[in-house]
């Protein structure tokens, strides 16, 4: 399977997607003009990838910054996520720089809800 890169920009976050490398990772800030839009992509990309998915997938999160309406979508994202770790080892590793507090909850509430191997990477 293709792998599915993103570039960031200024307003988006980069995401690469690899299977072959077993690297999933979500990075830098995410705030576009039309959040749905922009996460589109991924979930029809992981509907595709979970045909067929890696044993193991661990799915990074490494975001500095996302708006109201990416915060729908990455809850969107990991409930996927959730759902597909029915059918394989999925694991949520989501990054927090160790002064920001807001990203350590927000992340922490995602897992309080998911039913997911979720772990947390300080910076």
């Amino acid at each position: 399977m293709e792998a599915l890169i993103i570039n960031k920009t200024e307003d988006t976050p980069g995401v690469e997607f690899n299977p072959s490398k077993g690297y999933f990772m979500i990075s830098d800030r995410s705030w576009p003009e039309n959040a749905i839009d922009f996460y589109k992509p991924i979930f029809d990309w992981l509907d595709e990838y979970m045909k067929n998915p890696n044993p193991t997938s661990i799915f990074e999160f490494n975001l500095e910054y996302f708006n109201t309406a990416s915060a729908k979508q990455i809850a969107r994202l990991l409930l996927q996520l959730e759902k597909f770790s029915k059918k394989t080892d999925i694991i949520i590793r989501w990054h927090y720089d160790k002064e920001d507090l807001d990203m350590l909850t927000s992340g922490s509430r995602y897992a309080k809800l998911l039913n997911i191997k979720y772990e947390f990477v300080e910076h």
